[in-house]
């Protein structure tokens, strides 16, 4: 069983964003989680500088790592931006 956790960067970020879109957010990981395996709903993403993986909500990206079977959040926000 998986659990996840943000860091205090990805914490700040989720804040910002509408209070509608960080329950859409919250509900996705739950969901994300509750599976056996959810890196299947994961890309990998090709720059290690950023994190390993992402998951894909909406307009948004949750961009994250994995420890032993602790997803660490490293970056919340919108596609658009989250690369950069």
């Amino acid at each position: 069983m998986y659990k996840y956790e943000f860091t205090p960067q990805a914490l700040k970020q989720l804040k910002k964003l509408p209070p509608e879109t960080q329950v859409k957010i919250i509900k996705k990981l739950e969901y994300f989680i509750s599976t056996d395996y959810p890196l299947v709903f994961a890309g990998h993403l090709t720059n290690f500088s950023l994190g390993q993986y992402r998951f894909r909500i909406g307009d948004y990206r949750v961009i994250f790592d994995v420890e032993d079977s602790t997803m660490v959040i490293l970056a919340v926000g919108d596609r658009k931006n989250i690369y950069r």
